[in-house]
């Protein structure tokens, strides 16, 4: 506590120089690298700025442990996002090898009319995730397969994407299940439900315009129901795989542990596994063809190739380049480097939190707030720079809401007010930024680069800008001295 009062106050000119540093390099690396950015240049552009942040620190009496403790909290924080990673690694190997995938895309193919594709994906990956509470569960599993039948029908990978994404984040931010419906309201005092119910001013609106986008899109698409792409994955999943509705089981399985509100961690891990058994009961030859070691006995080469697939991902040579572009996939490994992102920024959050140089951010965004809309938009702002600078959704519902929730109660306005906005802005644009962990997750889960979907996100973006005319317009902003007082 002592160390501390040797701390100097940064400045804003100290606030901005490593964020100002950041966004150039960043910019600088998608020039120079384009949809490989986040592969490694963004890595590199999120530790010099950590670097710069710190001589900052430096300068302001801020010690290397000091600053190393901080960048540990960050770290410590986002342990379970990045063994979700691992694990949601794991279950593509295995779904692939075992057929999971393959059949969905191929009853996918059969059963979905190209013409209204996408704002089909939006609506199944929605009430998938309001029904479990999880847009991570649902891009892993459901999304997988979604991707793999736009594919199978020459359909756009990144409005795919955007799709899935949308109604995936839809589903999660109105459902009483989801971690960040329940700590918005946690952050900000107001009560569950009444926080839900105040979302749909904003979420309702956002999501018939993202539908009417995506059936635009659909209906205008060149690329909508290339029927030779089509016929052929058909043609050569058959030839490949055994295809049965059996294989849904392990969808079955995780869908049903997510909503026993088992952890997602060990939720994806035993889908990964029941994978591996419908791996070694419908595809043998494949699990056979994948070890190619023919000195293991029969049972052995099954464990191995099950034990394979969950680290190095399934590959195998079909014949088809469509349907090797879909399975050959997956495993721990492929998620490596997005981990490496994601500690990389979550390295630069660490240091900007520690030193005080983001809450002096916050402090200077505070002093532009003159009514309730520009609180608003400024609550939102606040959002969605901590998801650029901290990486990190739960950062960006959290530290908002406590710099912001006393001055909403100085103007009277009610809680469900600040958790909506938390929401809108803080849940809603986390997978719009390659180096968070929900971008991250998102792109290496849908193999689609994070700057190829954003333009297609589109209820991820059109959210924020409805919750800040709402903020201006005053319509749906809720007093607190309108509430019936039974609050004791």
């Amino acid at each position: 506590m002592e160390q501390s009062k040797t701390h100097k106050t940064p400045s804003l000119i100290d606030a901005l120089i490593p964020m100002l540093f950041l966004i150039g390099s960043l910019t600088l690396a998608v020039y120079l690298f384009g949809d490989d950015a986040s592969w490694g240049p963004n890595q590199i552009a999120l530790t010099f700025s950590s670097l710069i942040a710190a001589f900052i620190g430096l300068k302001n009496k801020y010690t290397w442990e000091e600053m190393g403790n901080g960048v540990s909290k960050s770290i410590n924080q986002a342990l379970p996002a990045i063994f979700i990673l691992l694990a949601v690694g794991a279950l593509i190997g295995t779904w692939v090898m075992s057929g999971t995938v393959t059949t969905m895309i191929y009853y996918g193919l059969k059963i979905l009319n190209p013409d209204i594709f996408y704002p089909t994906v939006v609506i199944v990956s929605a009430i998938i995730s309001a029904s479990i509470g999880s847009s991570w569960t649902t891009v892993g599993t459901i999304g997988v397969g979604l991707i793999g039948i736009a594919h199978g029908m020459g359909m756009s990978m990144p409005i795919t994407a955007g799709a899935i994404i949308s109604g995936a984040y839809f589903g999660d931010k109105l459902s009483p299940l989801s971690d960040t419906t329940n700590l918005a309201p946690a952050v900000a005092g107001a009560k569950l439900y009444d926080h839900i119910k105040h979302m749909l001013w904003t979420t309702i609106p956002s999501m018939v315009i993202a539908l009417v986008v995506f059936t635009i899109l659909g209906l205008n698409s060149n690329a909508v129901g290339d029927m030779s792409v089509q016929e052929q994955t058909l043609k050569a999943i058959n030839d490949n795989f055994n295809t049965s509705i059996w294989l849904f089981v392990p969808v079955i399985v995780v869908i049903a542990l997510a909503m026993m509100k088992l952890r997602p961690f060990p939720t994806i891990l035993i889908g990964a596994l029941t994978g591996g058994v419908f791996a070694v009961i419908f595809q043998p030859e494949q699990v056979s063809q994948f070890v190619n070691n023919p000195e293991l006995s029969h049972p052995m080469v099954m464990i191995a190739g099950v034990w394979k697939a969950m680290y190095t991902g399934f590959t195998t040579t079909t014949g088809f380049d469509t349907i090797d572009e879909l399975v050959n996939r997956g495993g721990m490994n492929s998620m490596l480097e997005v981990i490496w992102l994601i500690l990389s920024a979550l390295m630069f959050g660490g240091v900007m939190e520690e030193t005080g140089l983001l809450n002096r951010l916050v402090i200077s965004l505070l002093k532009m707030v003159s009514n309730t809309g520009s609180l608003i938009a400024t609550t939102i702002f606040t959002s969605i720079g901590t998801n650029i600078v901290a990486s990190d959704q739960y950062m960006a519902i959290v530290l908002p809401g406590r710099m912001y929730r006393l001055e909403y109660e100085k103007r009277n306005l009610a809680p469900e007010n600040l958790s909506r906005t938390l929401e809108d802005a803080g849940t809603i644009t986390s997978p719009l930024i390659p180096w968070n962990t929900c971008g991250a997750y998102m792109s290496g889960t849908l193999g689609v680069a994070t700057v190829a979907y954003l333009p297609f996100a589109v209820f991820n973006y059109i959210n924020p800008l409805v919750a800040i005319i709402l903020g201006y317009s005053g319509f749906s902003i809720k007093k607190i001295n309108s509430e019936s007082s039974n609050k004791k």
